[in-house]
């Protein structure tokens, strides 16, 4: 089974994203989303993928995902059926003690919201935060990208 094992934060130095080994252009939408499923198409530079994600258990960071290549005109038909709730931002892959710290620089509808994601090996595994990190909002719904596309960052009334 494919697992999602991730912490996320808020950024606190955007200064660190000079340092990024990679940047990507995504732009990501949702075809389907329950509160126990969510179907994801997401183009990132030239390649497409559709991501099936699970829900997670209360208080867990662990959730099923499982992600696959598809063939990029195939993503950006299924994007435009995800309507105008399109999220588009820019990922900064930036290494730390050894592990792969994505940040997510947001755009459009969602410009001003920066997010950093950490992929963990497992639920235990600890994790070095960089100094460039803020708060965490690991399980708060309203940063999930899904809820994003419906609830953009610049309509929030507060924001942190």
């Amino acid at each position: 089974m494919g697992v999602e094992i991730e912490r996320k934060f808020l950024l606190r130095d955007e200064a660190i994203l000079s340092q990024a080994e990679r940047v990507l252009t995504i732009r990501q939408g949702y075809i389907k989303k329950s509160s126990s499923l969510g179907v994801r198409i997401r183009v990132s530079d030239d390649k497409g993928f559709i991501t099936i994600k699970g829900s997670k258990a209360e208080g867990s960071i662990v959730r099923a995902e499982y992600e696959y290549e598809i063939p990029v005109q195939d993503a950006l038909e299924l994007l435009s059926i995800s309507g105008e709730n399109v999220i588009s931002k820019k990922r900064h892959h930036i290494r730390h003690d050894g592990m792969l710290w994505e940040v997510d620089v947001f755009e459009g509808d969602n410009e001003g919201l920066v997010l950093a994601e950490v992929e963990l090996p497992d639920e235990t595994a600890d994790v070095s935060i960089p100094e460039w990190i803020g708060e965490e909002v690991t399980g708060s719904p309203e940063y999930y990208n899904s809820y994003l596309a419906l609830h953009p960052y610049t309509t929030w009334d507060e924001k942190k």
